[in-house]
């Protein structure tokens, strides 16, 4: 195998890592502090690919606004997620808490699919990429639209992070995910919080959804496949860990990169892709159950 075609695949596990990333820290934010998996994050990721073209094709925008305007508004749609629907959970208006978080995910999922193909159809869309052409490193090729939506990728979860680090919010939120007994004894409010995180997450699976738009057009199951991959990480980088699912993320995107390169059939390499995060998931838990960056609860 020749230097060109380990950096090629070296650099495409990266791109592809970043959005896998962007995917998987929502759904790590979401799981953190609010401790349900949220099975419709895949939709969420759906709608903002159609925010941003809307907001492109319909009001006219460049890209870089039609991005702000798609964050905005899954914040919003995350933030009416989380009051109407997730807040019964912890305000003790539920029975079954964990039964009502599964049921009710995976039913607003079904809704969000059913909901786009009826009002956007079946057909692919493809918005304007932030970037056209390509950039030529050497003798090394990348398409402009891919890397441009890796580097906004990278700079947005470095901005979320950062956020979480050095912002009251971000420190409330890091609280409850901690201990949400202790924070809300402390005076933070753990509803806030919840709000946050839960607007936050689907923010982040739409601005995924919006910068890989372009890249492999948008359609209503365009999310399916990706949440499975965001799944996939953040219960290999530890549930709720932030670094565990950029970590696991990375991994991932080496793993299926290299994975295609490395088989000699590649017809058959490429259609085993999506089962390589699975082989390495269980190899990981198998050592480690907890995840790599999880820790190890002890129940009573």
């Amino acid at each position: 195998m020749s230097l060109l075609a380990i950096s090629e695949q070296a650099i495409n596990g990266l791109i592809i890592s970043s959005f896998y990333a962007l995917t998987a820290l929502g759904l790590a934010v979401i799981f953190g502090v609010l401790r349900i998996v949220n099975f419709a994050h895949g939709e969420l990721y759906m709608l903002g690919g159609y925010a941003y073209y809307l907001a492109i094709s319909a009001l006219g925008l460049p890209p870089l606004f039609a991005l702000l305007v798609a964050a905005v508004a899954l914040f919003a749609v995350g933030a009416a997620i989380e009051w109407l629907l997730i807040r019964p959970i912890h305000t003790g208006k539920i029975d079954r808490p964990e039964e009502y978080a599964i049921m009710i995910t995976f039913a607003l999922s079904i809704f969000l699919l059913n909901l786009a193909n009826s009002v956007f159809g079946p057909w692919p869309q493809r918005p304007e990429p932030l970037m056209r052409g390509r950039v030529e490193i050497g003798e090394l090729i990348i398409s402009g639209d891919r890397l441009a939506a890796a580097g906004a990728a990278i700079i947005l979860m470095t901005a979320v992070i950062l956020a979480l680090r050095y912002t009251w919010a971000g420190k409330a939120v890091r609280a409850v995910s901690q201990d949400r007994m202790a924070a809300e004894i402390y005076g933070i409010s753990v509803q806030r919080a919840g709000l946050i995180a839960f607007g936050v997450g689907a923010a982040l699976a739409g601005l995924a959804g919006a910068l890989i738009g372009p890249v492999f057009n948008v359609t209503p199951p365009m999310g399916v496949v990706p949440v499975i991959k965001a799944y996939i990480i953040v219960v290999l980088g530890g549930l709720g860990s932030v670094p565990g699912a950029i970590i696991g993320a990375v991994i991932l995107g080496q793993v299926e990169s290299f994975a295609t390169i490395l088989i000699p059939d590649q017809s058959r390499a490429l259609a085993y892709k999506d089962a390589y995060g699975l082989l390495v998931l269980v190899a990981v838990l198998l050592l480690r159950p907890q995840g790599l960056f999880g820790r190890r609860e002890r129940r009573a």
